[in-house]
């Protein structure tokens, strides 16, 4: 027998080491692949077109205005200089521009609905007509979002009392999306409680989002839609309002987050590719080859795949980095019956959490939700060097469907120092386990069924 658990360690071992080796050229192949932004020398500050931080004075047609010198010129910067500025309305993004908040600055934005208006977005997964989201972008490219200054969704008074009354708007438009209804005709808006996101680009590429505070969100933070080459580095979050959540990468691919210091008062990042009908539709975008690394987590979860996920999500590399405060749980897979769709090929290393509720939890019954019709296929996701102070729920959480089991599940280096229960193991195939430690009590190289 102990030669046996021998020979299980090594072949483990192995497979993992092969594994890392793998994940680093994915990785670099990945990060090689994503553009920057080029951006025009063309600069113009908001303040020589009247913009006044005076936090009273509206800036939104200086604002405007700075947008169409930038795409007269073929592109440009705009400059924001130090002060608070009001915007009445949304900033509308053109290609080729930068948008740079210097030290000191700040933009807040107006809460009068009538200074949206609707744009082509998505309401967790549904794609639809909404108000405009505070800074919005389609079908542009090589754009930039900078500076140290903080962009303001000025919601805790205002967009948020609209949480209480969207329920009848949010089953709406999971009703639309079941019967297909063609997105033309899925207006909201007027007389509807659907909350807009603070920042969000469709359907672009090349995007930069470096540096700047975020706050006080209506809804997402950063959505990042059917887009792709993204680098959001070095940004900070003080979001503390209902699903504030930080980064939601949506149908979207390669993309680089990096250094982020998240406060948010829900998923730190959220990794969702569509909802049920319409994401089985839209497979040809699943959202895939996602790096993060090097971030401070602090919220409801750090990293969540799910649940919105029907057209697919892989290849997503989660590494080096920490918790800096209080999170529910620190890694969140979850799907239902009715999602379909797949999530595969993620690999997590080198994380570490303080105290939460769970610390790695993978559902495909969330909310005990489904008709059982569209299971989603759970597969091939590699947990290595994760540690976590205590769990006063749950250590390790992994559960399937039983005629769709979870497969292919790597556990290497796992150490929860203190856990009211280990670990809970359902309707899975092919659970592979070396060095875990969860309290004082080890487990041994073994498969799960």
């Amino acid at each position: 027998m102990k030669y046996r658990l021998l020979i299980l360690l090594l072949i483990s071992l192995n497979c993992f080491a092969q594994n890392n080796s793998f994940t680093s050229d994915k990785v670099n192949t990945i990060i090689k692949r994503i553009q920057l932004p080029q951006i025009p020398s063309f600069k113009i500050e908001v303040t020589k077109l009247g913009a006044k931080g005076d936090s009273i004075t509206n800036c939104k047609a200086a604002f405007d205005e700075a947008m169409v010198l930038c795409k007269k010129n073929n592109g440009g910067t705009i400059i924001v200089p130090k002060g608070i500025y009001t915007l009445n309305g949304p900033i509308h993004f053109v290609s080729n521009v930068r948008l740079h908040l210097e030290d000191g600055a700040k933009i807040r934005f107006g809460s009068n609905t009538k200074d949206y208006p609707l744009v082509l977005t998505s309401w967790e997964g549904t794609m639809l007509y909404n108000y405009s989201p505070m800074i919005y972008g389609n079908k542009v490219e090589n754009v930039a979002i900078t500076g140290n200054g903080i962009i303001d969704g000025e919601a805790k008074n205002t967009w948020i009392k609209w949480k209480p009354l969207e329920k009848k708007d949010q089953l709406l438009s999971r009703a639309m999306n079941h019967k297909n209804i063609p997105v033309k005709e899925r207006i909201f808006g007027e007389g509807h409680y659907l909350r807009p996101q603070l920042i969000q680009f469709v359907n672009s590429k090349n995007i930069l989002i470096e540096n700047i505070q975020i706050e006080d969100s209506p809804f997402w933070c950063v959505h990042l839609l059917k887009s792709k080459s993204i680098t959001i580095r070095g940004v900070k979050y003080n979001a503390h309002n209902n699903n504030n959540d930080g980064i939601d990468p949506e149908y979207s691919s390669d993309i680089l987050i990096e250094n982020i210091l998240f406060d948010n008062a829900d998923d730190n990042i959220a990794i969702k590719a569509g909802r049920d009908n319409e994401g089985r539709n839209n497979s040809e975008t699943p959202s895939e080859n996602i790096v993060i690394r090097n971030c401070e987590f602090k919220g409801l979860h750090a990293i969540v795949i799910g649940s919105e996920m029907s057209a697919g999500v892989k290849n997503v590399f989660v590494e080096n980095s920490k918790f800096s405060g209080y999170l529910k749980r620190g890694i969140f897979i979850k799907t239902n019956s009715d999602r379909g769709g797949y999530i595969k090929d993620i690999y997590f290393n080198n994380l570490a959490f303080g105290k939460v509720e769970d610390c790695i939890y993978i559902t495909a019954n969330y909310h005990g939700e489904g008709s059982g019709l569209f299971p989603s296929k759970v597969s091939d996701i590699s947990f290595t060097n994760i540690s976590c102070i205590e769990a006063s729920n749950t250590g390790i959480v992994i559960e399937g469907f039983p005629d769709e089991k979870v497969k292919n599940i790597k556990l290497d280096h796992i150490t929860i120092q203190s856990a009211k229960n280990g670990m809970t193991v359902n309707n899975t195939e092919n659970v592979m386990i070396n060095e875990v430690v969860i309290g004082e009590k080890a487990t041994i190289p073994t498969s799960a069924k």
